[in-house]
């Protein structure tokens, strides 16, 4: 079993969560659906859920809150990503054209987190490990297998995320117009261009894959549960996948991995 009980590498996806309008209803549809388990958190935590799966934390479920006059946040998928100094990159993000929405703040011992948007304008967030080190459980069914951001500018993302987070994008073989992320020669991402024929005004945006064993039975679900199918699922190179929207309307992509050198 993937599993990790001491933080992650700098620089690589190390958490992921979900701010939803009804916390309940997703954690019933999500807990249903990759058979998670997970209950709205203590009032002092914000109800804060962190999800388990195989008695591991797998993704965090919260309410969505409206700050002063600002609307409430849309129901998304955030991935974040693991920094030795969450202030230090919060530097190194605005130094290179990102912008801090969330600034560094303390999470109780937990550790220190920050949310941001990239200059293309994909949001995403850092955590800084103290005593929660963030995903236990990855590359499994039911946990997540990828994160891919998909951007409007690819050389202008390339150039930002190489230089605030130490990602490098490199050409994947076999893949045209598909990059990896790559952490010190280690893949740990894709990055494409925001496809044609993506509904107009499409922002750049990080996506999260969960890994299932049957890619169709996990579409029929979430189908049945009141989730959309944005691409039905059809075969690939890395498995065979689907791009989906959770019925608050978060999207989110699940595959069935192919086996390794088949």
């Amino acid at each position: 079993m993937p599993a990790f009980t001491t933080p992650h590498e700098p620089g690589t996806p190390c958490w992921i969560d979900l701010t939803a309008s009804d916390q309940q209803a997703a954690l019933d549809f999500y807990t249903g659906l990759f058979g998670w388990s997970g209950e709205i958190g203590p009032a002092e935590y914000g109800g804060y859920t962190v999800c388990t799966l195989k008695d591991r934390p797998v993704a965090g479920v919260m309410a969505a809150q409206a700050m002063d006059d600002q609307p409430a946040p849309p129901t998304v998928w955030t991935t974040y990503f693991s920094s030795a100094n969450a202030q230090a990159t919060s530097e190194a993000i605005s130094r290179n054209g990102g912008t801090v929405l969330l600034p560094v703040m303390d999470v109780m011992d937990l550790g220190k987190m920050l949310v941001a948007a990239d200059p293309t304008g994909a949001v995403f967030g850092v955590w800084q490990a103290r005593e929660f080190s963030g995903a236990g459980i990855v590359n499994e069914p039911g946990a997540v297998v990828w994160n891919e951001l998909n951007t409007s500018d690819r050389d202008t993302a390339s150039a930002f995320y190489a230089e605030a987070l130490g990602i490098e994008t490199i050409p994947m073989e076999g893949s045209e117009d598909y990059f990896g992320l790559t952490v010190n020669g280690r893949t740990i991402g894709g990055l494409q261009p925001l496809r044609e024929g993506v509904p107009p005004g499409t922002p750049s945006h990080w996506l999260v894959y969960f890994a299932v064993e049957n890619t169709d039975r996990t579409v029929a679900k979430l189908s049945a549960e009141g989730g959309t199918v944005l691409k039905p699922p059809f075969d690939m190179v890395a498995g065979r996948m689907a791009l989906v929207r959770d019925p608050q309307g978060a999207p989110f992509a699940v595959i069935a991995p192919r086996p390794m050198g088949s």
